[in-house]
């Protein structure tokens, strides 16, 4: 049966506007209450409760997480999954706008669960947890949450507007040393310095950046390195990032950023302990089709003209885009300048230039769907 994707559009975009005051209320009611990683119970219950209000079965708790959920509609042979991101950063609250990605997503859902059988979609939205920190998707994938789905998509708020989104791998290292207390005037023969330890691994790493290839960055900080000026340190603590380019560069240089860490604490004296807290995270690989096809449906509803941009931030979606077809666009929000992480991003992203791109998104992307299913009903 062939599909009216047309009219399939310009009843997403009826639903969506008609359930504007609901999403636009839940986009700042997670804003006002912003929940950390793996913390985000209210926003994931809101969130879902939207969902299961607008007739989608939700199951909590997938994969173990509790801050995790899957809501779905429809039963077609197409599946398409909407990542719904909530998480806030430590001190800024939603200074990357998450809580504009919850609810685009959620409106996008909304507005293909009536449509889902006709168009012959299963409509997915994803609870995601823990993006700025902890690899919610990475740990989603690997559960096998997203298997059967032919298309994954989300939006980012952003200073611009961009289709295909580029990002860097990224890696994640903490440090431990450990060494042996002594005073440092009466018996310091006896200490083995923990804190010597970090700083011979941090002039060695500094040494190293020197020859890394562009594109690649090692950068942390030190946590613990002391408690008492008189006493030498026995424990140091610090955690880093590496970034590259592509997620197959990643090996190479954590041997190396390794390496530095292991060869201080040989020439001190001390043990190291390195362990990493959360998967990496890989880059993003737009799909082309679904890119141009969120691209046409953008125009059509006169979003700002995108922007073409190298690696510039990082994302689980990234994992996600080399299991399943994906695009994570960026949305223009008005944020007058500025950027992702900043106190100023954090208040753009409850304004109503945030609320209008908001609802454009949650069409556009339902749209994007809508041609999807479209094209797998033709190549029937």
């Amino acid at each position: 049966m062939a599909v009216n994707v047309e009219a399939a559009k310009r009843a997403a975009y009826h639903t969506v506007r008609q359930a504007a005051q609901e999403l636009t209320g839940l986009s700042h009611r997670i804003h006002a209450h912003p929940e950390t990683a793996f913390e985000e119970h209210r926003a994931a219950a809101w969130t879902a409760q939207t969902l299961a209000d607008g007739g989608f079965a939700v199951e909590p708790g997938v994969a173990g997480l509790p801050t995790a959920f899957v809501a779905r509609a429809g039963s077609g042979p197409v599946t398409v999954a909407f990542c719904a991101e909530y998480d806030a950063l430590p001190g800024l609250g939603h200074a990357c706008g998450h809580n504009v990605i919850a609810a685009a997503s959620a409106g996008a859902g909304l507005a293909l669960a009536p449509l889902a059988d006709e168009l012959g979609l299963t409509v997915l939205v994803v609870g995601t947890p823990a993006e700025e920190r902890g690899g919610g998707k990475a740990l989603l994938l690997e559960a096998g949450v997203f298997e059967g789905v032919d298309a994954a998509m989300m939006v980012h708020p952003g200073p611009f507007e961009t289709v295909r989104f580029r990002s860097f791998a990224l890696g994640t290292l903490d440090v431990e040393y450990t060494g042996r207390a002594a005073h440092a005037t009466l018996a310091p023969w006896e200490g083995r310095n923990a804190a010597d330890a970090m700083t011979v691994a941090q002039v060695a790493l500094g040494l190293l950046r020197a020859q890394l290839p562009p594109g690649r960055h090692a950068h942390g900080v030190v946590a613990e390195a002391g408690l008492a000026p008189n006493v030498i340190p026995d424990r140091a603590l610090a955690s880093y990032e590496i970034r590259a380019g592509a997620a197959a560069d990643l090996g190479e240089l954590r041997s190396r950023v390794q390496a530095c860490f292991e060869g201080a604490a040989v020439a001190t004296g001390c043990e190291v302990r390195l362990t990493r807290p959360e998967p990496d995270y890989l880059d993003f690989r737009d799909d082309e089709r679904l890119a141009g096809w969120y691209a046409a449906n953008a125009a059509v509803a006169r979003r700002p003209v995108p922007v073409e941009r190298g690696p510039f931030a990082m994302t689980d979606m990234g994992n996600v885009s080399h299991a399943v077809p994906a695009i994570h666009p960026m949305l223009d929000i008005g944020a007058g300048g500025a950027a992702p992480h900043e106190a100023a991003f954090a208040a753009a992203a409850v304004t109503p230039a945030a609320d209008e791109a908001m609802l454009a998104a949650a069409v556009i992307l339902a749209s994007t769907a809508a041609d999807l299913a479209a094209s797998a009903t033709d190549s029937r």
